[in-house]
């Protein structure tokens, strides 16, 4: 491990000086190209450092307890050499986290998609739900969020939406929420009191560039319509909103959030491109899927993931067992806890399958 960040450390001396050449900085997308490449290996090396430094200290207080000879200052060296020692393999745990392969999408921003599953109105409602908690979730860490499509039911329920969420890092947060959501609750249609099961399901894919999905224009057709719900007189009178179809994979997308034809033809083929880079994935993963030890189910959408049990005020994530028994704070948004245990479980894993 050691003689590979070493040679880390030299590619990362060498982008260091390159991003400071006037040469390099003259051509803006080379020089922003080794920028971002210099950032992302930045808290690498910041660890690496640490690394060295309690490495030294180690030796040279290792060095002092051998030649000391009072015995109550040898005490206090043997305890701070064990306190460097403990330091020091927690350091190693975490280089050996940062060297792991980087997952290219992590820095994405996210197409969300939300639709109500088994239990009728009660899923829908559940839906709408979920979408509030993560659109809080959002506001609290200043992501912003948009919808795209939107299908709502007479009593206030979503049977389906689409949304956009940008921000720094937002896949490497959101990417552990696909799959099949349960609820177990009360529901408001419910005249007697009994707790009804209920699920969802989610979808999060990565927003995909031009250059990262080919779709050609024979591949597909693009209709105009009428936008639906809340817009007064204008939704009967301009045909603003844009479907999508892509013939190869079968895959039609919507956009009626904005008034205007051009941003809603430029949000759906944000959305195409994520659909259809995610079908051909899904594709690539079902092949090798017996060898997807290393992964806390960020892909099958027919997972059941979570179960969201209100009479208990309980969450549970059956990918890692985690309950949490704060219902109430996690629809409103507080999902850090239940994100970082996924994250951190997702990196032992591939630790171990690193190590067999």
């Amino acid at each position: 491990m050691l003689e590979k960040l070493k040679l880390i450390k030299e590619k990362y001396d060498k982008l260091t000086s390159e991003i400071a050449d006037p040469a390099i900085i003259s051509d803006t997308k080379t020089w922003q190209a080794k920028v971002k490449e210099h950032s992302g290996l930045t808290p690498l090396m910041d660890e690496f450092n640490r690394y060295l430094e309690l490495d030294k200290q180690l030796k040279e207080t290792s060095s002092a307890i051998e030649g000391e000879q009072d015995a109550e200052m040898k005490d206090m060296l043997k305890e701070e050499e064990q306190s460097l020692k403990e330091q020091l393999a927690k350091s190693e745990d975490e280089l050996k986290i940062l060297l792991l392969p980087k997952d290219e999408n992590d820095s994405k921003n996210v197409i969300l998609e939300i639709r109500g599953g088994a239990g009728g109105e009660e899923s829908a409602l559940f839906a709408h739900s979920l979408l509030r908690m993560y659109q809080m979730y959002c506001d609290s860490h200043r992501f912003k969020m948009e919808i795209l499509n939107i299908e709502e039911t007479e009593l206030g329920g979503v049977k389906e939406v689409q949304a956009q969420i940008m921000g720094k890092n937002v896949y490497s947060r959101f990417k552990y929420e696909s799959g099949v959501h349960r609820v177990q609750r009360v529901p408001e249609t419910e005249s007697q009191g009994r707790v009804h099961t209920s699920t969802a399901t989610v979808a999060i894919l990565p927003e995909m560039e031009d250059a990262d999905v080919e779709i050609n224009d024979k591949d597909i057709r693009i209709d105009l319509f009428r936008s639906s719900g809340a817009g007064g007189q204008h939704i009967n009178k301009t045909e603003s909103a844009i479907r999508i179809t892509h013939f190869p994979t079968g895959i039609v997308v919507s956009c009626q959030d904005e008034r205007s034809q051009t941003q809603n033809k430029e949000k759906a083929f944000a959305m195409l491109r994520a659909k259809v880079y995610d079908y051909y994935q899904q594709q690539k993963e079902a092949e090798y899927k017996q060898n997807r030890r290393s992964q806390v189910g960020t892909g099958d959408r027919s997972e059941r993931i979570r179960t969201y049990n209100f009479p208990q005020g309980r969450v549970t994530d059956h990918r890692i067992g985690l309950s949490l028994y704060s219902i109430d704070a996690f629809m409103n948004g507080d999902l850090d806890e239940m994100i970082d245990a996924l994250t951190l479980a997702d990196q032992q894993a591939k630790l171990a399958a690193q190590e067999d």
